[in-house]
């Protein structure tokens, strides 16, 4: 008896189809559908035109975001200590007072009357200024507005004829670290020992409070030469800022020669508001990531820069007489 022949194996085109999201063995191996005739996957090729573009178009992103939303600083500087110390990383808004010249990212325009949607910015808010002529940016706090009239009296801001209130505070107690090395020429006699035994700079500090309710700590180490100015009225469209380390701070007060803001600031130099701080570091990073997080200064991350509004106090403020003595180089 003879066994039937076998069957043909079914043709290509009687195979059942695979489901639609299965994965065909052929082109997940670069099989016959991915392959060249050598049998090997065909090489991929990378449009670097559309690399590239894809890449400007984030760059651009990031810059406008910076130019018209907001944009991470770091402060260089103690010219605002207490509220800022160096090392702290903030955010600064660029949309609260309009944009200006100064808005773009890397100050690539020159010096420009106007603002678009200008609004002026409150007494006691923290800003970044560009002073004319320069590509520096400076931060300071607002004291007078446009009109006002400008005083310092031995250390006490006078505005309209009326002494800005001032009370004394227990000294501040600043950790030394390598962004705040408390040196002798700025906070003389200041260093000392903690009962921890780690050092600290003590700083005598002072409350002030605008006309507008707000208020914040203030740093006088003693008699500077611009513990005296004015009395001056504020021009139309400019602003006069100092900062919160009246004696280590290189504002309105002091002249361009000497690295300041060479008086009264035009409007158009302001560059946004201080909102926060992300975070601080004490300087004692390196290269070596495990120090980064050791570096971190606790406590300061998240801080509001809006000073607080309190009831002006009535009465009369003591004026305290000093000497002149020369202002040191500080920004």
């Amino acid at each position: 008896m003879t066994s039937p022949p076998p069957s043909p194996p079914p043709s290509p085109a009687s195979r059942p189809e695979p489901p639609a999201d299965a994965v065909r063995n052929e082109e997940a191996a670069g099989g016959a559908e991915g392959a060249g005739q050598s049998g090997k996957p065909a090489a991929r090729t990378i449009n670097w035109w559309v690399e590239l573009r894809s890449l400007l178009v984030l760059l651009l992103g990031v810059l406008a975001f910076h130019s018209f939303v907001a944009k991470p600083f770091y402060i260089p500087s103690e010219s605002m200590m207490p509220a800022l110390l160096k090392g702290d990383r903030l955010i600064v808004s660029k949309y609260p007072y309009g944009w200006s010249y100064v808005s773009p990212s890397f100050h690539p325009l020159p010096f420009l009357r106007g603002r678009i949607w200008g609004r002026l910015p409150e007494r006691g808010d923290i800003v970044i200024v560009t002073p004319q002529d320069s590509r520096e940016d400076y931060i300071k706090r607002v004291i007078g507005l446009p009109g006002d009239l400008v005083e310092i009296r031995a250390g006490q801001v006078v505005l309209n004829g009326i002494p800005v209130p001032q009370r004394t505070l227990p000294p501040l107690m600043v950790p030394v670290d390598g962004n705040a090395p408390c040196p002798a020429d700025q906070f003389p006699g200041a260093l000392t020992y903690g009962e921890d035994g780690k050092p600290y700079c003590e700083l005598p500090v002072r409350e002030e409070i605008l006309p507008n309710g707000r208020h914040y700590t203030i740093v006088d180490v003693g008699p500077r030469e611009t513990d005296w100015y004015g009395p001056m009225r504020i021009p139309a469209g400019h602003l006069f800022l100092m900062g919160d380390n009246r004696d280590n701070s290189a504002d309105s007060r002091v002249s361009f020669a000497q690295k300041g803001l060479g008086g009264p600031v035009p409007f158009e130099s302001i560059g946004g508001r201080a909102e926060f701080i992300t975070f601080s570091v004490d300087g004692s990073t390196t290269l070596n990531p495990l120090s980064w997080w050791t570096s971190l200064r606790s406590g300061r991350a998240g801080s509001s820069l809006h000073p607080a509004r309190t009831r002006v106090p009535s009465g009369k403020w003591e004026i305290i007489e000093r000497p002149v003595e020369a202002l040191p180089d500080a920004r």
